[in-house]
């Protein structure tokens, strides 16, 4: 299996600091701050593109699931919010909360939740998050 890269860099301070993060791929670059991670400035931050990450390995946990269980998709999209608080003296990423919507042919909306869970947990990302409370909202569309 492949080992994906990631590349960080952060000059000065933590508040006048500034950084650029890119994909190894060189699908993405971006810039980072103080401003764009904790209040409302322009730019990315970690928790976004982890947001990213998780969603994108979930939709594609449950196509396969769904695929894999007689029910292929036409389509999944997902949201995925992710809280960062303070706690204590430091950050932490408290809660990710995931919110799906499938087009699935033929498929009742319980065996659909019942897919969407198994992806939940299933998911990579997911399980390297295992330590934070992860939610779903997941619905089916037509």
């Amino acid at each position: 299996m492949p080992i994906r890269k990631a590349n960080a860099v952060w000059e000065g301070g933590l508040r006048e600091g500034k950084g650029k993060v890119a994909l190894g791929s060189g699908a993405f670059e971006g810039s980072y701050s103080f401003g764009s991670r904790f209040e409302e400035a322009s730019g990315t931050n970690p928790e976004e593109l982890l947001g990213a990450a998780h969603a994108a390995c979930f939709s594609m946990a449950l196509s396969v699931g769904l695929e894999r269980g007689g029910h292929p998709p036409t389509r999944v999209a997902t949201k995925a919010l992710v809280h960062i608080e303070k706690v204590g003296e430091a950050f932490k990423i408290t809660r990710v909360e995931l919110d799906t919507e499938a087009q699935v042919p033929g498929i009742d909306d319980a065996t659909f939740a019942q897919f969407a869970q198994a992806a939940k947990e299933g998911c990579p990302v997911s399980k390297a998050l295992a330590g934070t409370e992860i939610t779903l909202n997941a619905r089916l569309t037509h």
